[in-house]
C-alpha cells in the first residue's frame, strides 16, 4: 500500500509543479533576466550532470576512461566536429582507454 501512496503523492506533486508553471504571469516571463536564465539553465544542469557522472564515484573523485572520453569530445568540439562525430570520438577513446587499462 505504501507504494501506491508514493505513486499518488508523486503524481500530485508533478501536477502541482505543472500548475504552478502555468499560473506564472506572462509579464514575469518576459523580463530579460528570466529569459536569459531560462536559456542558460538547461546548459548548466547538463554540464553539472555530465561532470558528476564523469568524475564522481559515490563521494570520491575519480579520473578514469570516462574523463579521457570527455576530454576527447571537448577537443572534437573545439575542432568544430559534427555532434555524432563528437559522440563517436568520445565512445572510441573511452573504449580504447578501458581496453588498454584492463
Amino acid at each position: 500500500m505504501n507504494t501506491w501512496i508514493a505513486i499518488g503523492a508523486t503524481a500530485l506533486g508533478c501536477y502541482a509543479v505543472k500548475l504552478a508553471g502555468l499560473l506564472v504571469p506572462a509579464a514575469a516571463l518576459e523580463r530579460p533576466l528570466v529569459k536569459r536564465l531560462a536559456a542558460l539553465l538547461p546548459v548548466a544542469l547538463l554540464a553539472a550532470l555530465t561532470a558528476q557522472q564523469t568524475f564522481a564515484d559515490g563521494t570520491a573523485l575519480v579520473l578514469d576512461a570516462r574523463a579521457a572520453g570527455v576530454a576527447a569530445a571537448a577537443v572534437a568540439l573545439v575542432l568544430r566536429a559534427p555532434f555524432l562525430l563528437v559522440v563517436g570520438v568520445a565512445v572510441v577513446v573511452t573504449a580504447g582507454v578501458r581496453a588498454l587499462g584492463g
